[in-house]
C-alpha cells in the first residue's frame, strides 16, 4: 500500500503530493514501568509507522484524509483549534493548534495519512502521527524547531489537546530512533545514549496478544501510587527524588523501611529493572544477544511476579518462547494486562516460530495472537514522493 500512496493522493485531491514524510512506531526493548520513577528506558524505532503525503492549498482549509479511518474532516484555517470528538484527525489538528499558538501562520494543507502500525497493538501509533505532523509542519513552514522541540510539542498535544496521560518516551523514540540502534533514555533529564543494536541473524518479533486492556489506566495509577508510597518510606533515612536514584544494593540495605510487602515488591522491580537496563546496554554494545535475552526474560519475570502487570496471555507468549531454541529472549512490553510482547527470533526460523506460537497460544488462551516481524528502524524523516512513499 505504501508504494501506492502518491497515486492515492492524486485520486483523492486531483493533484500531485509535493512532500512525503515517515515516522515509525516504537517498542521498548527493556525498562518497563520505571519512566515515572526517574529511571532508564531502552526503546527503539521499528519499521512500521505513519506515512504523510502533503501539499499546500489556496483554500484556507485543512483537509485530513487517512487510508486507515473513515472520517474525512475539513477544518477552516483559524486562530485557534479545539478537539472535535475522538476522531484520529485530532492528533494532527492538535499539532496545528500548537504551532499556531506559538505564532506560526499555518496555511491550508491537503494531507493523506497511512499507517501500517498494527491497530491497537500498543506500538505508539498516536506518537507516530504527532511526530510526523510536527516534523512536516516544521519543514514546510520553516518554524525552526529542534527535533527535541518537536518531541515536546508532540507530547504536549497528547497530554493537553487530547487529554491522554503519557510520558515522553514514545515521542522521543519515534523522533530520535536510528537504524540498528537502541536509545537509553533518562526520562527525568532527557539525557540519552545511542547503543549499537545489530541483531545479526535475529529479527524482532512483535506479538499482539489481542486482549482488550480495559484495566490498564486504573492499574497504572495504582502502581504509581504504590511507588510513591515506597519512596516516602525509604526517605525516612534516605534523601532521594526517585526510586531509580538508588541501585539494588542500596535498596536491599534500606528495604526494611517499606513495611507493606506489596509496596516493597513494586519498589524492588523498579530498582532492579533500572539496573537491568544498564546491563542490557552493555550486552548490546558487546553484541551479546544471549546475555541480552536473559535480561529480557528476567524483566518479564519481575513484571509478572513483583509488579504484577502481566497476565496469562503475555505469560503464554513468554512461556512458549522459553521452549524455542531459536529465541534469544522475550518479554512483555508496554503497560501490560494485554497488549504486546516482543521476542528476538532467528530470522530464518521466524515463520516456524510464528506458526508454533500461534498453535501454542490458541490452545492455551482460546484465540490467536497476531505476530509481526520488524527490524530496528530509523526515526522521523523526509521521503522522496515518487520512489519511497
Amino acid at each position: 500500500m505504501k508504494h501506492q500512496l502518491p497515486q492515492k493522493f492524486n485520486e483523492i485531491y486531483h493533484k500531485e503530493a509535493q512532500y512525503a514524510f515517515f515516522s515509525p512506531g516504537r517498542v521498548n526493548l527493556i525498562g518497563e514501568h520505571i519512566d515515572y520513577n526517574g529511571g532508564l528506558v531502552m526503546p527503539s524505532a521499528i519499521t512500521f509507522g505513519t506515512y504523510l503525503l502533503i501539499s499546500p492549498n489556496n483554500d484556507n482549509v485543512f483537509r485530513f484524509r487517512s487510508l486507515n479511518f473513515d472520517e474525512n474532516p475539513e477544518v477552516a484555517v483559524q486562530s485557534s483549534y479545539k478537539k472535535d470528538g475522538d476522531g484520529w484527525f485530532n492528533f494532527p489538528l492538535g499539532v496545528i493548534e500548537h504551532f499556531t499558538r506559538d505564532g506560526h501562520h499555518i496555511t491550508g494543507l491537503d494531507m493523506l495519512f497511512f499507517g501500517d502500525i498494527p491497530i491497537g497493538a500498543g506500538l505508539s501509533s498516536s506518537a507516530s502521527i504527532e511526530v510526523v505532523t510536527s516534523f512536516a509542519l516544521n519543514e514546510l513552514f520553516n518554524a525552526g524547531y529542534s527535533k527535541l522541540d518537536l518531541v515536546k510539542i508532540s507530547k504536549s498535544v497528547e497530554n493537553d489537546f487530547m487529554g491522554l496521560n503519557c510520558g515522553i518516551m514514545d515521542q522521543f523514540a519515534v523522533a530520535f530512533g536510528e537504524k540498528d540502534k537502541a536509545i537509553v533514555l533518562n526520562c527525568d533529564t532527557l539525557e540519552y545514549d545511542i547503543v549499537n543494536s545489530n541483531l545479526g541473524n535475529h529479527v524482532l518479533a512483535i506479538i499482539n496478544t489481542n486482549k482488550s486492556r480495559k484495566l490498564v489506566e486504573s492499574k497504572y495509577n495504582e502502581r504509581v501510587e504504590e511507588c510513591q508510597a515506597a519512596l516516602k518510606a525509604l526517605n525516612q533515612e534516605l534523601s532521594i527524588n526517585y526510586l531509580c536514584d538508588i541501585d539494588t544494593a542500596t535498596f536491599n540495605k534500606y528495604k526494611h523501611l517499606i513495611t507493606d510487602e506489596v509496596v516493597r515488591k513494586r519498589a524492588q522491580h523498579v530498582v532492579e529493572e533500572n539496573d537491568r537496563v544498564k546491563l542490557a546496554a552493555d550486552a548490546l554494545a558487546a553484541n551479546n544477544l544471549g546475555e541480552f535475552g536473559k535480561l529480557m526474560y528476567a524483566s518479564h519475570d519481575s513484571l509478572r511476579d513483583l509488579y504484577e502487570v502481566s497476565g496469562k496471555e503475555l505469560d503464554a507468549v513468554v512461556e512458549y518462547a522459553k521452549t524455542n531454541p531459536n529465541v534469544a529472549g522475550a518479554r512483555m512490553t508496554g503497560a501490560g494486562f494485554g497488549g504486546c510482547a516482543i521476542a528476538l527470533v532467528k530470522q530464518d526460523e521466524f515463520d516456524n516460530f510464528s506458526k508454533e506460537l500461534n498453535e501454542f497460544y490458541t490452545a492455551k488462551i482460546g484465540y490467536a495472537p497476531s505476530v509481526y516481524q520488524s527490524l530496528i528502524g530509523s526515526g522521523v524523516g523526509t521521503l522522496l514522493v515518487t520512489s519511497e512513499a
